[in-house]
């Protein structure tokens, strides 16, 4: 039997426990998503899950110390352009990243450093 990936299920991203109201802030707020219902059984862990049409992202809580790092979710978006002027709007730190043929993309960053790679696919 081979294993096959067929898609993503979801994205876990960290924030200090104190700061689960900024967190929903930001990614409510300001990015967009829609918050949906965390199992019962989780609940007593804090933290939120969300979702913005296929990208399920579940916001844990937890202390920790934010470092530079790789790790980030990616999501595709409709118009890069006006994603681009909605997160200058809210002084949202924005990073240019390295090309890649076929996307224009960058990152933006979350009010604890969590990098979000935001993207759009254009035809060459």
């Amino acid at each position: 039997m081979t294993l096959k990936i067929t898609g993503l299920d979801h994205i876990q991203i960290c924030v200090p426990t104190d700061q689960e109201e900024t967190a929903r802030e930001f990614y409510l707020n300001i990015l967009n998503f829609e918050e949906i219902e965390k199992p019962k059984s989780l609940k007593k862990n804090g933290g939120f899950w969300c979702c913005a049409g296929d990208a399920f992202l579940h916001i844990g809580v937890e202390e920790f110390d934010a470092i530079t790092s790789k790790r980030h979710p990616a999501f595709i978006v409709e118009d890069i352009t006006e994603t681009r002027k909605h997160l200058e709007h809210y002084q949202v730190p924005i990073k240019e990243d390295t090309p890649i043929p076929g996307i224009v993309r960058f990152s933006c960053f979350d009010p604890f450093n969590n990098r979000i790679e935001l993207l759009q696919r254009i035809d060459d």
